[in-house]
Formats: structure tokens, C-alpha cells, sequence
């Protein structure tokens, strides 16, 4: 079996449909701009998607108050440091910067509506196509 797509449910999933596409390089694969606003984002790739939803049916969790540990969309980052400072000036806050042993740093944020975003440079790479 082959990943999708992961789902959630999100406050303004509009909004965050296009701060996604102009600050984290996703792209609409499909939208419907009513409810329940669903909205499919693809990776570069086009292999992997998330899609952002606001379904009433069931609460929106309070990401801005979940630890990151939780739920959190993890994203290749080549310049993690100035990938950073870039989405700081688009809206996203800082939650911690870790670097390990072998060579791996992750920065996590959080973007405008709270959702955890984790940029990772891996040293050694996990995916078996990047």
C-alpha cells in the first residue's frame, strides 16, 4: 500500500490552503470552495498530499495547544535556518531548533492557525527519492 493523502480538520482551511502553497511549495490538487472546504495539497512530487478540511460533524483540535509531539506536517528543508526566518516573516512562530549527532537538524514552528511544522534536514536522507 502507497500513502495518500493525511487529513485534518482545520479552522480557516481556505486561508490555509494558500499560505501553504505560497510559503511551503504545495500545490492544489483539487479544491471545493464550499462546504466543507476541503482541499487536497500535493508535495512536489505529486506522490504525497494533505488535505485540509473544516467539517462541523467534529471539533477542530486546538493545535495551538497541542504539543507538536502530537500532530505535526514534517517538510525537506535544505536551509532550515533561513527556511525559518522566511516563514517567521510569512506568519509562523517558533517552537524549537534541535541538532543531532548525525548532522539532522529539525526546527519546529508553528504556522499562523497553530498547526505544528517541522523543517527537516536529515543527514542522511530517509526518503528513498529525494
Amino acid at each position: 500500500m502507497k500513502l495518500e493523502h493525511f487529513a485534518i480538520n482545520v479552522e480557516a482551511p481556505l486561508e490555509m490552503a494558500d499560505w501553504y502553497v505560497k510559503h511551503m511549495g504545495l500545490s492544489i490538487a483539487k479544491q471545493i470552495k464550499e462546504h466543507p472546504f476541503m482541499t487536497f495539497l500535493a508535495d512536489e512530487s505529486g506522490n504525497t498530499m494533505i488535505e485540509i478540511y473544516k467539517n462541523p460533524i467534529d471539533q477542530v483540535p486546538d493545535y495551538r495547544n497541542m504539543s507538536p509531539l502530537i500532530v505535526h506536517l514534517a517538510f525537506v528543508s535544505e536551509a532550515p535556518d533561513s527556511d525559518r526566518k522566511r516563514l517567521e516573516a510569512a506568519g509562523a512562530s517558533f517552537v524549537s531548533d534541535d541538532t543531532f549527532e548525525d548532522g539532522t537538524q529539525l526546527v519546529m514552528l508553528r504556522d499562523p492557525w497553530g498547526l505544528s511544522v517541522q523543517l527537516c534536514k536529515r543527514g542522511t536522507s530517509m526518503l528513498r527519492n529525494y
